[in-house]
């Protein structure tokens, strides 16, 4: 559900595995209220909200007496679901967006366009290991889901670093960064949509 000149979209996913209910408004100012089973999810959800000025309402529960995996995954489809919703067409906006930051001894790039293709390449490794509730292996999910629910090209890659919660978070934080600057509105593109084909809607 859209508001065609609001920028905003509300996407809800029940399954027998998960409930997920996002409410997104892209020209926000980073408020957020994110519930979910799994605290260190959380915390990187916020981040994207924090760090992309996207206001920002998740509800999410799931199966995690089993593990994170479906919980993780599905909010990573519905999240990105809700920013293609919200853009609509997609007129007017930058398309492209990028960002390399550091957190202490961790630096990442995210790169992304929102073509309405999916491709998603993730040259982050990681251990098997836990970063308080999460699974670290969780977080390639995480991306690899929000870039097909975004129908977006997704590349994340890890320069530096080797503490595991700032390796994942800076790769959430360069993501809202990069999507702030792809939904940006261009003042120079007079509401065209960003292609020679005429559309990017998948």
């Amino acid at each position: 559900m859209v508001g065609p000149m609001t920028r905003r979209a509300i996407v809800e996913r029940n399954t027998h595995e998960t409930q997920i209910r996002v409410e997104l408004e892209l020209d926000g100012r980073g408020s957020h209220r994110v519930e979910t089973p799994i605290a260190f999810l959380t915390h990187m959800i916020e981040q994207i909200a924090r760090h992309g000025l996207f206001d920002l309402e998740v509800s999410a529960r799931g199966d995690t007496a089993i593990d994170g995996h479906h919980t993780t995954e599905d909010l990573g489809i519905v999240l990105g679901r809700a920013f293609a919703d919200a853009l609509g067409d997609k007129a007017g906006i930058r398309r492209y967006g990028h960002a390399t930051l550091p957190m202490d001894e961790a630096l990442a790039s995210c790169a992304l366009d929102l073509s309405g293709r999916t491709f998603f390449v993730w040259g982050v490794p990681l251990p098997k290991a836990k970063i308080g509730d999460f699974d670290a292996e969780l977080a390639e999910v995480f991306f690899e889901g929000f870039a097909r629910g975004a129908q977006c090209n997704l590349h994340v890659t890890l320069h530096a670093g080797q503490n595991l919660h700032h390796i994942v978070e800076i790769c959430f934080k360069a993501l809202a960064r990069s999507l702030r600057m792809a939904t940006e509105i261009d003042p120079r593109a007079a509401g065209a949509v960003p292609s020679t084909k005429g559309t990017l809607v998948g």
